[in-house]
């Protein structure tokens, strides 16, 4: 029975190549990178897409009109979700492709594993999604923020993506991590299942951990996550980063770090691109400036002095950042959803998404709030990077719940 699922999901990805554009597909002659005009493509691992190194993402959407330059400077992905502004940002996009073809488009979008009737729910999902999008097959289809490793291989969760599958409602499968990295990654490379993993990877995954991590080598010496980038690559999944933008701590003035003509922020792009097996680094571009800043870093290579800079801020603003390793999470004797807290104070912080964080906190039940906090301590023997986690969490408290 195994094998002939596995035979269905190899028959469905042959098919699925088959009916891409040829603009987006990949040749021998340029396995991995491609340059058209100002703009540069990589190969998304064996989906066999060329999307744009800098893509877009959808939370928030740009307006109309600099969305439609983003497109015309080379950008061909972006990146959605079912809850991304109630569905708006799905309309948007469907309205860009019916505008600018189809086929010049890489559509991303994801759905929750929530409610008991997961397989249903994630069928409905779906098809609320290709409505929304005004298209019948979605390009990349993920899980959105995939936390815990048997949830990719539950059989609800296999048996909607097949059923989807067959009634070619998308064509590539993947997820989003924000958390637990290490597990999840690695289960959705080795379960074969999946063909895009999208995660957050920054110049802070430059880091050396402050303590001794037993769970797996060189933890932070670059987060565990290029050997874990290296190994979904060399399996042929597609790496897609995000949050490559994320800044420790609270607002700062940044100007200090620039160098010369490039920003902090082009400088973290540029860190991000230079691991070759990253395919794409999503962005959210709201303004023309944000949009220059961003697309300018194509082609680009991160210079000895902006590497310096860099690794002056990191070490400058490590404590505040969170990894989003989970191990506080883990150890946590009152199970407060600390990484989640954190992940909220910085869309606050980082950001400036404020209510996006404000109700995402007020979801959480109160008993896995910082209220729950014993001050035991144990969440920060467990770090690391020695973040100052009960610290960080009553500050959430602070700016969130009020």
């Amino acid at each position: 029975m195994r094998r002939e699922f596995l035979k269905t999901l190899a028959l469905g990805a042959i098919s699925a190549i088959s009916t891409l554009p040829k603009s987006l597909l990949a040749t021998k002659a340029n396995e991995w990178r491609q340059t058209k005009g100002q703009m540069a493509y990589r190969r998304l691992g064996r989906t066999n897409f060329f999307i744009s190194e800098v893509s877009l993402g959808g939370s928030p959407m740009p307006d109309w009109s600099l969305l439609r330059q983003i497109i015309e400077r080379g950008v061909n992905y972006i990146d959605s979700s079912c809850s991304y502004d109630n569905g708006n940002a799905e309309r948007q996009i469907g309205r860009l492709c019916k505008e600018v073809g189809r086929d010049k488009m890489v559509v991303a979008t994801k759905f929750h594993l929530r409610g008991s009737s997961i397989e249903e729910s994630i069928i409905r999902s779906v098809e609320g999604s290709l409505k929304r999008l005004d298209t019948d097959a979605i390009d990349v289809l993920s899980i959105h923020g995939a936390e815990r490793e048997n949830d990719l291989v539950d059989e609800r969760v296999l048996n909607a993506f097949e059923k989807l599958k067959r009634q070619g409602k998308y064509k590539f499968r993947g997820l989003s991590c924000h958390s637990n990295h290490e597990g999840v990654v690695r289960k959705a490379v080795d379960s074969g299942h999946y063909d895009v993993v999208q995660l957050g990877y920054n110049v802070f995954d430059i880091q050396d951990p402050e303590k001794d991590v037993k769970t797996y080598g060189d933890y932070l010496g670059a987060s565990g996550l290029r050997d874990l980038i290296k190994y979904a690559a060399s399996r042929d999944v597609g790496i897609i980063a995000m949050k490559a933008l994320k800044v420790g701590g609270r607002r700062q003035d940044l100007e200090k770090y620039r160098t010369r003509d490039t920003s902090l922020y082009q400088a973290m792009l540029k860190w991000v691109l230079e691991n070759r097996n990253v395919t794409s680094v999503v962005t959210e571009m709201l303004n023309r400036d944000q949009m220059e800043e961003d697309l300018s870093v194509v082609r680009s290579s991160l210079g000895s002095e902006e590497r310096k800079n860099l690794f002056r801020y990191v070490a400058e603003n490590s404590r505040d950042y969170c990894h989003m390793c989970g191990r506080c999470q883990a150890r946590c004797p009152s199970h407060i959803a600390t990484t989640n807290i954190l992940r909220y104070l910085a869309y606050d912080e980082s950001y400036g998404k404020t209510e996006r964080a404000k109700k995402a906190y007020a979801e959480l039940c109160p008993e896995k709030t910082a209220l729950a906090c014993r001050n035991c301590g144990l969440c920060e023997d467990a770090c690391p990077y020695a973040v100052r986690v009960r610290r960080r969490i009553r500050e959430a408290q602070a700016i969130l719940a009020g």
